[in-house]
């Protein structure tokens, strides 16, 4: 299992819109094959970087299968408009959970 990180920026102004709109791709990426938990998460110092973080069962899911799906198109045309620049993502493993 992988998570994306997703690194995004947005105007803060549109906030609870941009809230709304991942909200509603959610259902997207809950029926995208090998994609097990979404979260969004906005950081506290500055109101205009969100995380989002997609827990995958593999990068291809993310990365092949999912990208080159409806299913990202659909998220792009519903997340996308409010992106004040580009994404910025990465992949991760866990290697270890202490508590």
């Amino acid at each position: 299992m992988i998570t994306e990180i997703a690194k995004l920026t947005i105007d803060p102004a549109n906030a609870a819109a941009f809230e709304a709109a991942v909200a509603e791709a959610a259902t997207v990426l809950r029926a995208a094959e090998g994609c097990h938990h979404m979260a969004l998460e906005r950081v506290t110092e500055d109101p205009a970087q969100y995380r989002l973080m997609v827990q995958w069962d593999s990068v291809d899911h993310h990365m092949v299968i999912f990208r080159e799906s409806e299913g990202f198109k659909q998220w792009r045309a519903l997340a996308g408009p409010f992106f004040a620049a580009p994404p910025v993502v990465e992949h991760t493993e866990t290697v270890g959970r202490f508590f």
